[in-house]
């Protein structure tokens, strides 16, 4: 397997100088990718125009964002991410997802939460018939138009897009139509178990998913988990252990990657929970955590 560790970022200023260091010591340190969350009602910077920038600044580095579909014009969407892996030279990855349950951003969105899984897989295959630049007629929830076709087209024939999320439903959407899996504050065991669903649910639309394509997006505390958080996490997912799907420190870190390793995860967005003092230092930290994985 081919091990490949990306870094996400939640909340960062805007300062376009911090994005651009960010990106040059994240391509200086080994890292393979810059990932950026899309969150609407959180203070964080729009993904797509901030990857644009991360992507004219840095000529090397890849880049990814966990991006919201529902709600999404798909000929929009369909253009916007084939101009950017366009202009990026084919540096673009992409996980789809529908988005957080919770007010406000269940609102903001602008999608009831029982229609967004139904709304994505409309979505998914008018997308990769457009980045493939055939002649597309449709009427549907996501859109109505006739004899259209995309340009100009992505580099990457195939663009391939992941999908997240625990859910059977989830599982059993990205089996049927995405190219891998990315979900988060899950167990290996977990993933193992969860794997088998996707699997067959590709086997029975008559497609496989690469094993290179199956991966874990982790967050990390910089110590000992916070009360708080414990507290967060156990409602979020009911009779979970927090500890056993947040590392604390980047020893434990360590630790979970080679678990995840064991049961044939290979890709990894690592992302602190709280802002570093210094990122730079961070970065240094957590490249000397993780070497010796990528290869």
């Amino acid at each position: 397997m081919k091990v490949r560790i990306g870094v996400g970022m939640g909340v960062l200023t805007g300062d376009p100088g911090e994005l651009a260091g960010l990106v040059d010591d994240l391509d200086e340190l080994g890292f393979d990718s810059i990932w950026l969350p899309e969150v609407l009602t959180a203070p964080t910077l729009d993904p797509l125009v901030a990857l644009a920038y991360a992507a004219a600044h840095n000529p090397r580095l890849k880049f990814g964002t966990t991006m919201l579909l529902p709600g999404r014009n798909v000929v929009r969407v369909a253009k916007q991410l084939a101009t950017l892996d366009r202009l990026s030279a084919g540096r673009l990855l992409v996980t789809f997802v529908p988005g957080l349950a919770q007010p406000p951003e269940s609102g903001a969105v602008g999608v009831p939460a029982k229609e967004k899984g139904a709304r994505m897989e409309e979505a998914f295959p008018l997308l990769r018939r457009l980045w493939a630049g055939e002649s597309v007629d449709h009427r549907g929830d996501v859109g109505e138009f006739e004899s259209l076709t995309l340009s100009p087209l992505p580099v990457q024939q195939p663009l391939e897009f992941w999908t997240g999320g625990m859910l059977p439903a989830a599982l059993r959407r990205c089996g049927r139509f995405a190219d891998g899996w990315l979900p988060s504050s899950c167990t290996p065991a977990e993933v193992a178990a969860a794997r088998i669903v996707i699997d067959e649910a590709a086997a029975d639309a008559g497609r496989e998913i690469s094993g290179e394509h199956f991966g874990v997006s982790l967050a990390y505390a910089p110590g000992p988990l916070d009360p708080k958080l414990v507290t967060a996490l156990g409602r979020a997912r009911k009779g979970v252990d927090p500890t056993t799907v947040v590392p604390a420190g980047l020893d434990d870190l360590r630790r979970f990657i080679e678990a995840f390793l064991e049961v044939g995860f290979s890709k990894f967005v690592v992302r602190p929970l709280a802002r570093p003092d210094s990122w730079r230092a961070e970065l240094e930290a957590l490249a000397e955590a993780v070497a010796g994985f990528q290869t």
